[in-house]
């Protein structure tokens, strides 16, 4: 499940995470027509002989259903489960999970046919798990894809505040509020004492809401590992020195930043100039504005080399000219191949998720171009696995981009796909 590429790999596979997220979600979709998926979570330490063990146990008890096709599929899961086991003379060092059972192939009983899912996850697992129910239990696995690194972004001034987090492939505006502070000008027939005592009981009174909400955001939902302070002038400093916020948060200021802006642009602002600085470079996402910032430069410069678009991109793969391709994670392309039994011709297609039944009945409905025969072997792969497979062979760095930030959505504006080539094409 490499990226034909070590570049980042070690720091961050996202390939293998786009593959990871889109087969916990498949599992998660299925229903089986009973209690005939099983679930076994393996822990690191657990040898692999006392969980075989077990299952035998569990299949003596399965021979107790009542329902013969339920009692038939249980057992078969187990026995399918405990001779995959097998393959292993010890766990792996992160353990494993496997998923086996009678999956419905279509709406009625009898449809169903045994398949078994093999992970060894990204993180050790820490449960050792036995269920057999109508569906998998995947949650334990997605927790596994959840960054632990969360970082608060507090962007504030004397006139508003922006609360936002960033954790590892995303940012996000949480929460903002205003001060009602009036401005430094008094207003006509106040003294400069008491329009300046007005002013900062106002101030502290909005320093202590902006540290209510603090604690609220970045500890209570977010539990975060430290905060980034910035804003426009000395308030950020003025607000740090005074000690409004929670001592967890107080001890865990990573960095203070001088920002044009506060409130929700601040926090953007915050999180551009951190990452020039440096500050926050083990976080996908700022990898990703990068990789999306030279995307984009390529794209818009008049002897650039970027490219978009799914066709556009696989000819520049197949003809080994792509040196960076970019691919969002909600991309919705499926490659068909239609393989003719009797000469072997194969017609190659690639389709949008959502034609794909069309398309399939529109070329079954006809004979082959080569030998005229009607006879074909259909092969459905998503576009992200043949992606791969033509990056691999070209030496091509393969990035999977999250499609719920911003610069995915500037990706996605391209058809979710693009390149960066390694020469411009002559026209």
């Amino acid at each position: 499940m490499g990226n034909g590429n070590n570049n980042g790999a070690e720091k961050w596979d996202s390939v293998k995470r786009y593959k990871l997220t889109k087969m916990i979600n498949e599992l998660s979709s299925i229903t089986g027509h009973g209690t005939e998926l099983v679930t076994v979570y393996v822990p690191p330490r657990r040898p692999i002989f006392d969980v075989i063990s077990q299952l035998r146990n569990e299949a003596g008890t399965a021979s107790n259903i009542k329902s013969d096709l339920t009692r038939n599929h249980v057992q078969d899961a187990l026995s399918r489960t405990m001779e995959h086991l097998k393959l292993f003379k010890e766990t792996p060092e992160n353990g494993l999970v496997i998923f086996c059972g009678a999956i419905p192939t279509g709406k009625g009983f009898g449809t169903e046919k045994i398949e078994l899912t093999s992970v060894i996850p990204p993180k050790p697992v820490q449960i050792s798990l036995y269920r057999c129910d109508d569906h998998f239990w995947t949650d334990h696995l997605r927790e596994m894809l959840k960054d632990e690194k969360v970082i608060g972004i507090l962007a504030i001034d004397t006139q508003e505040a922006g609360l936002g987090i960033l954790t590892g492939d995303r940012w996000e505006a949480i929460d903002s509020l205003t001060s009602g502070v009036a401005g430094k000008h008094r207003q006509g027939g106040q003294s400069a004492r008491r329009f300046e005592r007005l002013r900062d009981n106002e101030l502290n009174e909005y320093y202590h809401r902006v540290a209510d909400h603090a604690k609220a955001v970045f500890i209570d939902q977010f539990n975060v590992r430290g905060i980034i302070v910035g804003g426009p002038g000395p308030t950020k400093e003025n607000f740090l020195k005074e000690e409004y916020l929670d001592y967890r948060l107080q001890n865990n200021v990573l960095a203070t930043l001088d920002t044009s802006y506060s409130g929700d642009e601040g926090v953007r602002e915050i999180i551009d100039k951190a990452q020039k600085d440096g500050i926050l470079a083990e976080f996908r996402v700022m990898e990703e504005k990068q990789l999306i910032r030279k995307f984009m430069g390529e794209v818009h410069s008049s002897k650039g080399l970027g490219i978009y678009g799914i066709f556009d991109v696989v000819k520049a793969l197949q003809g080994n000219m792509a040196d960076l391709v970019l691919v969002t994670s909600d991309i919705s392309y499926v490659k068909l191949d239609f393989k003719c039994e009797s000469c072997k011709n194969v017609q190659e297609k690639i389709i949008d998720r959502a034609a794909l039944t069309a398309t399939k009945q529109e070329v079954l409905s006809k004979p082959c171009p080569v030998c005229g025969t009607s006879d074909f072997e259909v092969v459905e792969k998503d576009i992200v696995d043949y992606l791969q497979e033509l990056a691999t062979m070209t030496g091509t760095r393969l990035e999977v981009i999250s499609g719920q930030t911003e610069e995915g959505a500037q990706l996605g504006s391209l058809g979710k796909i693009g390149a960066v080539l390694r020469y411009r094409i002559m026209q």
